[in-house]
């Protein structure tokens, strides 16, 4: 490797790329932009960089990657969280002359072109996802050779290294090892705009492991965005916001995104949308890959005027004139409110950032917080089922009974612990001591507590909002902003147009939600004492099902949260709740209405489930048999846990003894649906009993 060129030589060269990147001869850097370059080029150093979205913290690492090249330094590894970024960061790199691919889960038929370019020193930078720094056969194969020849470590979106981003990619924290093991005079770099004073220091300690020496060198600029415009409006409900959003859309300027708190509020937001003549997409972690990605380039193109998302449209999303980003229910803390916010404006003069926050947000922060923090008893059931041996994830699940997304998410974080390991073929237990960190755990707990406070603080303050979010996240510089609602009056209009009123209304009045039926065994339910595998017969299978609502609706989803709340009392079904089953029971399209009417036992809502049967059957004028009987003291699997110890919960625990079951559909009434095996087994009685068709019907579908 060649030394680094002189100061003033150096400058130049890196001028010269900046404004090869940017397309624009007269580019200059922005403060604190060379300073990074010359850390990394000529000093060697690690560097953590937090600057505002929109300030170029992508052309510090490609213009510091351009000039080690040339001083013979191998490829950049850029760590990089999500698809839509790595996407934006390899057209970027195009643009200066930088040679860049990535390695992800959707370019697998492409790696082995990547690692025979790797082979040739055809690449200056390789994107990866931090989930493959764990794969075994590249943690094995590929990257004990990339980590002898690494010119650069580029970690993008650091805040996710540290306590407060663990449960989105616990993998982050396997960087400490990855640098620990790097030469000292290799340059690392990690840039986030998201980050207080708490995640600096923690990101800082973590870079400095292995070349804590040199020490790490913070650039930490003011986080004001001169060119949006915030502001708060507080609604009354659901469909007072939606009527506000069908009456103004369309006085945004530009194109933008439309932030919700759960899949099915984007879903059903988009849906309401479309059907009153606007051009936008629904954009979700459950959305197809490839149509996430035309969704993102059609916005882009300002071929829609939005795009309604969940916080799977988030980091590293690149639109530089961005028109507008508005909130239906306010994200869990400020900090992930200006990183969404900073989508917006970050190449235009003036953008507008609206919250509408909802009365259930609070609700919505609670179950996500929780249901993301691992768990020591489930931890310690993981371990002790892992040996020396491999176990596949599915065959795991089967043995410790935890459903799949939250077992991968508590392996992963295992795994970062040292207790288990992903090797060929599955996972294994390390033999390494392993103690839940109670203390940690509490902390993040406490903190996230603090964060849902200080949103609610920004909703309701008579300050700059601006400034609030700049101090949110220790900026000192932070001074009144001159712009928002607080400081300069409400920039939006508070009318809404009577015919949205009702339209939005008669939206969430909407009811009825289909209930997929079960189709195959789960796996490893006959490893448990259960005698089925592969595909339920048909003469014993569900039909496709219905029920009032999800859990998450933004519409009927409120009065069933109530009605299932932890400590709710069990009572009869509420009237206007059985007058809209009636509605989706009447607009269900069924084959052959149901002659009859069943009920599931329940043990924790008997008189709900028995009065709903019963009020379904009288207005239906419909025989209600009663409920099925219990066997063994009624079903035993409890929701949350996985399909196969659900099922061995439930196997042979209803019988149809008593009842006359008829020759016809039967309708299966319960209260809510979550795993659907319930009513899988359910139905199953009632099919070998001799009904030809059964139809379960809930009040809440959860999820």
């Amino acid at each position: 490797m060649t030394s680094p060129a002189p100061e003033d030589d150096r400058r130049l060269a890196a001028l010269a790329a900046l404004r090869d990147l940017t397309g624009r001869p007269d580019a200059e850097f922005h403060d604190g932009q060379y300073e990074a370059v010359d850390a990394l080029v000529g000093g060697r150093r690690r560097a953590l960089v937090v600057q505002r979205t929109g300030w170029g913290k992508s052309a510090v690492y490609f213009v510091a990657t351009l000039l080690l090249r040339r001083q013979g330094a191998g490829p950049t590894v850029l760590v990089s969280p999500l698809l839509a970024l790595m996407r934006d960061q390899i057209a970027a790199a195009e643009r200066a002359g930088v040679r860049a691919v990535a390695i992800n889960s959707t370019n697998a038929h492409e790696w082995q072109d990547v690692l025979a370019q790797l082979d040739r020193d055809e690449v200056d930078v390789l994107l990866v996802s931090p989930e493959r720094l764990n794969n075994p056969a590249f943690r094995e194969e590929q990257l004990p050779a990339l980590v002898r020849r690494i010119g650069m470590l580029v970690v993008d979106e650091a805040h996710c290294i540290s306590d407060w981003g663990h449960d989105f990619r616990p993998d982050y924290r396997r960087l400490r090892d990855l640098i620990a093991q790097m030469p000292p005079q290799v340059p690392v770099l990690a840039t986030t705009a998201t980050a207080n004073s708490r995640v600096v220091a923690d990101v800082a300690e973590q870079l400095g492991t292995g070349g804590a020496d040199a020490g790490v060198l913070t650039i930490r600029g003011p986080l004001a965005r001169a060119s949006l415009r915030l502001g708060v409006l507080r609604m009354p409900d659901s469909a007072s916001r939606l009527a506000w959003l069908l009456s103004h859309l369309d006085d945004l300027p530009g194109s933008g995104i439309i932030y919700t708190l759960t899949v099915a509020a984007a879903v059903d937001t988009a849906r309401l949308l479309r059907e009153h003549g606007h051009e936008v997409r629904a954009y979700t972690g459950q959305t197809d890959a490839d149509e996430r990605e035309e969704s993102e380039g059609m916005l882009k193109r300002n071929e829609v005027k939005a795009l309604v998302a969940t916080s799977a449209l988030g980091m590293g999303f690149d639109k530089p004139d961005l028109g507008f980003v508005l909130h239906l229910g306010a994200p869990s803390s400020p900090v992930a409110y200006y990183q969404q916010v900073g989508r917006a404006g970050r190449a235009s003069d003036s953008a507008d950032v609206l919250l509408l926050p909802g009365v259930e947000d609070r609700d919505i922060w609670h179950y996500f917080a929780t249901a993301s923090m691992p768990d020591r008893e489930r931890a310690e059931r993981v371990i002790a089922a892992l040996g020396d041996r491999p176990v596949s994830t599915p065959a795991l699940e089967a043995m410790v009974d935890i459903r799949r997304t939250p077992l991968e998410l508590l392996l992963k974080v295992l795994d970062v612990d040292g207790a288990v390991r992903r090797v060929q073929g599955g996972w294994v237990a390390t033999g390494e001591p392993w103690v839940y960190d109670e203390e940690r755990y509490s902390r993040i707990a406490a903190e996230r507590v603090a964060e849902q406070q200080s949103m609610i603080d920004y909703e309701t303050t008579g300050g700059c909002r601006m400034e609030f979010l700049q101090r949110s996240l220790d900026d000192d510089t932070a001074v009144p902003c001159g712009r928002c609602d607080n400081c300069a009056g409400a920039w939006f209009p508070r009318d809404i147009d009577e015919t949205a009123t009702a339209t939005a209304a008669e939206s969430l009045d909407r009811v009825g939600v289909p209930l997929e039926a079960r189709r195959a065994w789960p796996t490893g339910a006959d490893r448990l004492g259960v005698p089925v595998r592969g595909r339920i017969p048909p003469e014993e299978q569900a039909a496709e099902g219905r029920a009032l609502a999800r859990l998450t609706d933004l519409g009927w989803g409120g009065t069933l949260r109530e009605l299932f709340a932890a400590g709710a009392p069990d009572r009869p079904v509420p009237p206007q709740l059985l007058t809209a089953c009636v509605r989706v029971l009447a607009g269900w399209g069924w084959a052959q209405r149901p002659v009859a009417v069943v009920a599931v036992p329940s043990r924790s809502r008997p008189l709900l489930v028995d009065s709903l049967a019963r009020g379904i059957a009288e207005i239906g004028r419909l025989p209600y048999l009663g409920e099925l009987a219990h066997l063994g003291g009624g079903p035993s699997g409890q929701p949350g846990g996985n399909s196969a110890f659900r099922i061995a919960g439930l196997w042979e625990r209803f019988s149809s003894d008593g009842l006359a079951v008829p020759d016809g559909p039967v309708l299966l009434v319960d209260d809510q649906a979550d795993s659907r095996w319930t009513l899988t087994i359910a139905a199953r009685a009632l099919r070998q009993a001799g009904a030809t068709e059964v139809l379960p019907f809930v009040l809440a579908l959860r999820g």
